[in-house]
Formats: structure tokens, C-alpha cells, sequence
């Protein structure tokens, strides 16, 4: 059997949700997406990771003291980028007219309005830093 270290080692999939209270005050919840029941919470994202941290070891240490299975992480799922969907030959003329009206492939207008519906934004390169003349 695997040690408290090595389960803690072991990238578990951990979800954070900003939480708002009905009285305005907000706080995060976060839990441990393969380990039933192991959830915590915060006020800060910092304090909620280092509240799952601790909510994790305790979730482990205690399987393995009672002898019950421990779930491993699940495996990190890998998207190619592509997907093929079928619509209705309306919204497809739809999306040909917009694509055409802004100039840009079908392709493109489609990734951006779907990035758009779920407020998804690529991730940007950092410029480089310039050197300073003295």
C-alpha cells in the first residue's frame, strides 16, 4: 500500500468555486473531485488550497488506518482540438454569413463565438522583458 506522502503527491483533480453567501460575504469551496466527501473551504483561494491539503491528508490517513480503498487519481484527459458536431443547415448559413462578414475562415468565427459563450480566453504569451540602456 502507498504511503500518505505518495497519495499527496498524486495529481488528484481538485475544483475551487467562488461561493457568495446571501449576506454578500464570499469564500471559495473546494473539493477533491476523486475522493468522496473531501471538501473544504476558504476565504481566499490560498486558504481554501491549504484547506483541501489538510482535508486530503485527513481523508487519507484515515482510509488507510480503516483498511478501505483509496482512489486513484483519475488520468489527465488529452483533447486533439477537433470535434465534428452536426447542426441545422440554418445555423450553419448563419455561421458561413458571419464568417464571411468579418472576413475570417468559418473555423475561426466558430472557435470564437464558442470561446465567447463560455467566456474562454487563449492563453497569451508574455512579452519579452527589454533590457534596460544604463
Amino acid at each position: 500500500m502507498k504511503t500518505l506522502e505518495e497519495y499527496m503527491r498524486a495529481p488528484y483533480h481538485i475544483t475551487m468555486v467562488r461561493d457568495e453567501s446571501g449576506d454578500g460575504e464570499t469564500g471559495w469551496v473546494v473539493w477533491v473531485d476523486e475522493l468522496p466527501g473531501c471538501i473544504s473551504q476558504g476565504a481566499t483561494p490560498e486558504e481554501a488550497t491549504e484547506m483541501i491539503r489538510e482535508a486530503m491528508e485527513a481523508w487519507i490517513q484515515t482510509s488507510i488506518e480503516d483498511g478501505d480503498p483509496i482512489p486513484e487519481p483519475r488520468p489527465i484527459e488529452e483533447y486533439s482540438g477537433r470535434f465534428l458536431v452536426r447542426l441545422p443547415s440554418s445555423l450553419h448559413a448563419m455561421l458561413d454569413k458571419g464568417a464571411r462578414r468579418e472576413g475570417v475562415s468559418m473555423n475561426q468565427y466558430v472557435t470564437a463565438t464558442l470561446a465567447g459563450a463560455v467566456g474562454w480566453k487563449a492563453v497569451e504569451a508574455k512579452p519579452a522583458k527589454r533590457a534596460r540602456a544604463s
